[in-house]
């Protein structure tokens, strides 16, 4: 059963290639990624290890946790990832919940994350080749640790799934997060406050990096990392006190992944698509006219819908990781605020129609304008982008006490707001690509849209960079020196540069919409 779980795997996969060309180029370039990161990781324990194998053991228990943690995690952020075995679809076969378990767990490795955590558990264990007993250890760890990695991902996403169903769940999860941004700033600042107030050296870091896996190796996503650690060291209880954290947590997690499942074999989990439709409330009272009512639409899913919602959840945690990585008020690089929100907010739109989905059917069926499209999905942007860009403006130049900065400053953000979101209505409209659908996470990336995305978020990139650069290169000029008469210069560029970038890109993609619309309904519909 094992064996016809796999095949039926590895065929689900090679019909998948063969539907799209764009998934196999993702697949093989992201075997070739995984190799490449598999070999250095590899090559870099075994190297460590030959040296100092205190410190690579340190290291192993350190990631090991890590990729054990991403495993349980992300599944419940990025819901839907590979489904391809879905329990459901075994509901009418009466296969006995054990071979289910089984069949599935295995199948759960046959993917490019799991084959590629599976040869890197494998290949770091090569870190202990001087000593058998410990490479024996680690191949056990390696094992658990892979086991961990797929029945606790299985367990978590299984036992959450009436959750995972919910829409409003899925808004929460997704604003969620983006919390962990706020932690990248003080991690770092822990990290440099345990190093001390002079130079960093070696054995700082190394200090450090044991005293942190010997905490990591008592948790059950670190202990079976740190089985070839304690046998080196000649610590017998410590590796028998770890095998049985880790053969603990293995064991529950089989069992509330088996009652999990029995229980949603059984009631299987509802869509909640059966909700009550809210309507778009205070935004009715926008005007009646076509370009009203795109605004009106489009301005609900800034509010309702996770993936543009999460833009606005990451806004406010800007402040908090430029204060931390400034060192607090006073500092220059706390100036940046402004224009990067505006740049964040303009750009949120870029894939404005593909994001629609289905929904561009209204817009085709009933004849929208090019122009009221365009302006109906711009109109948002700018009303809420011009308080909260200026109010950070004023509250970055007030914490790093650079009022003479205020003219520049607003002239680079207030420019850049209204080139990128010319840039976005002309590219949203012209560089079409598979974007997650609605309902669907934002983190959950359609197999095959790498490159796609890659390439038409490059371009929309470089073209906003260039138009910004007639107002970026006085505002930098006039903050850094500080010149005020570059500033007022900058704020009448800014805002003449902008102003006219945001009419001509406006202008653009309503042309290209009124020629392409049924060609853009097609291509949207086309997205797997």
């Amino acid at each position: 059963m094992v064996a016809q779980f796999v095949r039926l795997k590895l065929t689900l996969m090679a019909n998948a290639f063969r539907r799209s060309t764009w998934q196999t180029i993702g697949f093989v370039l992201g075997s070739l990624y995984g190799l490449f990161v598999v070999g250095m990781v590899v090559v870099g324990m075994v190297a460590l290890g030959t040296n100092d194998p205190t410190l690579a053991g340190a290291v192993a228990i350190l990631l090991g946790t890590l990729v054990v943690l991403g495993w349980w995690i992300v599944p419940l952020f990025a819901f839907g990832v590979d489904a391809t075995l879905d329990p459901q679809r075994f509901v009418l076969f009466g296969i006995p919940q054990r071979r289910l378990l089984a069949g599935l767990a295995v199948a759960g490795v046959v993917s490019i994350p799991g084959i590629a955590t599976t040869l890197s558990a494998l290949g770091v264990s090569l870190a202990w080749w001087r000593s058998p007993l410990a490479l024996v250890a680690a191949l056990v760890g390696a094992v658990l640790a892979v086991a961990l990695c797929v029945v606790g991902s299985r367990a978590t996403t299984t036992a959450l799934a009436p959750l995972l169903e919910s829409r409003r769940y899925r808004e929460v999860v997704t604003i969620a997060a983006f919390v962990p941004l706020v932690l990248v700033g003080p991690a770092f600042a822990w990290f440099a406050s345990q190093m001390g107030d002079g130079p960093v050296d070696g054995d700082s870091v190394r200090e450090l990096a044991v005293r942190l896996a010997d905490i990591a190796a008592w948790t059950p996503f670190g202990a079976p990392w740190g089985l070839a650690a304690a046998v080196h060291d000649g610590a017998w209880g410590l590796a028998l006190a770890r095998l049985a954290v880790a053969v603990a947590t293995l064991a529950v997690a089989w069992v509330v992944w088996d009652r999990s499942l029995a229980r949603a074999l059984v009631t299987p989990p509802t869509s909640g698509a059966g909700g009550k439709a809210k309507g778009l409330g205070f935004f009715s009272r926008f005007p009646a006219t076509p370009t009203g009512a795109v605004a009106a639409r489009t301005t609900t899913y800034w509010l309702r819908d996770p993936r543009y919602s999460g833009s606005i959840a990451v806004v406010p945690l800007i402040p908090v990781v430029l204060l931390v990585l400034g060192g607090g008020s006073g500092s220059d690089v706390f100036l940046i605020l402004g224009p990067i929100t505006a740049w964040i907010l303009g750009f949120a739109i870029s894939a404005d129609i593909a994001y629609d989905h289905t929904a561009f059917a209204l817009h085709v069926s009933t004849g929208v304008s090019g122009r009221a499209d365009r302006w109906g999905r711009a109109i948002p942007v700018l009303a809420g982008g011009v308080p909260v860009t200026v109010a950070f403006v004023l509250a970055s130049v007030a914490v790093a006490g650079r009022w003479d900065a205020l003219p520049a400053l607003l002239g680079l953000t207030l420019g850049t707001l209204l080139v990128s979101t010319g840039v976005s209505s002309a590219s949203s409209a012209r560089l079409l690509y598979p974007v997650p659908k609605p309902g669907d996470s934002p983190f959950k990336s359609p197999q095959g849209a790498a490159i796609a995305t890659l390439v038409a978020q490059t371009v929309a990139m470089v073209v906003t960079l260039a138009l910004t650069l007639p107002f970026l290169v006085p505002g930098v000029i006039a903050v850094l020196l500080p010149q005020a008469v570059l500033g007022w210069v900058t704020l009448v560029v800014g805002l003449a540069v902008g102003a006219l970038v945001l009419v001509l890109g406006v202008r653009w993609g309503a042309k290209v919409y009124d020629r392409r619309a049924p060609e853009l309904l097609q291509r949207v519909l086309s997205y797997a």
